[in-house]
């Protein structure tokens, strides 16, 4: 029972504890920078709370590619596209809510200013409103996937052929918003950003606000992602993970629990990209890149597949290296990057979670045989 994780649960009481501790601390960075001036000891700057509120984000976009790989066994290489649509579609509302404090004083956004617009295409209808751009985060996201989804399952399409179509998607979608014509910025994006909700996007108490609500996501996702995984469901969905013929000699059809986690992991990154776009500031189509896509699968093997807390503790310890590496050795950052994953892929397949519970299982395996 000294093992991260328990027969009868997930999770162990001291993982519980543990996990209560890291959502206290982690609530009280922005705290800290509201309630300590800069160069008090206490005081943590509106970077750090900033960098990690995009390692959240990153984290709950993790999770969520751990649901479908690591529990199901569905190998994505196009999470990408998700975790930027949900993005795009809350700067669509930012945009909106830039006024005519643009550059150019226009009621529309300065990029279609510049190519000599009028008017919005129609397709951005109702995005001054939020509720309808919250609205878009989850169904853009999760109606591309359903529909995606239903047919690459149904064909059974499935292991690197499934991976390799979900790449040429996010790399398809990557091209169409570098264009200009299509009315998301092109190859700027959207940037810039002034007000959410009537409050300075740029305040510290906004930016704790968003914090906390990054937090509260992330910690809401990893015990319902508990609940599925604990429940029938998770386990006909790990059949489908060991092996889907014998699940359907049982009577099962897969294509609707593969369509349900695929649609869910789909609109939990959409819900990572939407938070995350308001705390950095900037969304483009370089977050489509398929590029993006690998780095998503490199946090969870990283992190340990199929545990939940793993690709959480994979996204913050790959990001946080990708961080130091940019700034003092940004040119081996990439070869850093390949080396960890192709070390984690010889040495440990089980991830950082996976060795971490070996150690914990030794001492309980030696007091036994004593």
């Amino acid at each position: 029972m000294n093992s991260l994780r328990s027969k009868e649960g997930l999770f162990t009481r001291p993982v519980w504890m543990a996990i209560a501790g890291c959502t206290v601390l982690a609530a009280l960075l922005p705290m800290f920078n509201l309630m300590f001036a800069e160069g008090h000891a206490l005081h943590v700057s509106a970077y750090t709370v900033a960098l990690v509120g995009k390692f959240m984000c990153y984290a709950l976009a993790a999770l969520a590619l751990d649901l479908v790989w690591g529990y199901t066994g569905i190998l994505s290489l196009g999470h990408g596209v998700f975790f930027a649509l949900g993005a795009y579609a809350h700067g669509m509302y930012l945009m909106r809510a830039i006024g005519d404090q643009g550059q150019y004083h226009s009621s529309l956004p300065d990029f279609m200013v510049f190519l000599d617009w009028k008017t919005y295409p129609w397709y951005w209808a109702f995005t001054e409103h939020f509720w309808y751009c919250m609205a878009l985060v989850v169904l853009v996201p999760g109606v591309l996937a359903f529909v995606f989804g239903y047919f690459a399952f149904r064909s059974r399409i499935k292991g690197v052929y499934f991976s390799i179509i979900t790449q040429a998607m996010t790399y398809a979608f990557m091209l169409l918003f570098f264009r200009n014509d299509t009315g998301f910025g092109g190859n700027n994006g959207f940037t810039d950003f002034k007000t959410i909700l009537g409050h300075s996007i740029t305040e510290p108490a906004t930016r704790a606000v968003l914090f906390l609500l990054t937090l509260a996501f992330l910690l809401a996702a990893l015990v319902g992602a508990r609940a599925i995984v604990r429940s029938k469901l998770g386990r006909v969905l790990q059949g489908v993970r060991d092996s889907e013929a014998r699940l359907m000699f049982l009577g099962y059809n897969p294509l609707w629990f593969k369509l349900f986690v695929w649609t869910l992991s789909a609109v939990l990154c959409g819900i990572a990209g939407a938070l995350y776009v308001p705390q950095v500031g900037i969304i483009n189509p370089s977050e489509m890149s398929p590029a993006n896509s690998i780095e998503m699968v490199v946090w969870v093997a990283v992190g340990g597949r199929g545990t939940l807390l793993g690709p959480i503790l994979g996204a913050f310890t790959v990001n946080g290296l990708k961080s130091w590496f940019t700034a003092a050795l940004p040119e081996l950052w990439l070869f850093a990057l390949g080396l960890l994953f192709i070390g984690v892929t010889l040495f440990m397949q089980q991830g950082m979670l996976g060795v971490l519970d070996k150690f914990k299982r030794k001492p309980a395996v030696a007091e036994e045989a004593a």
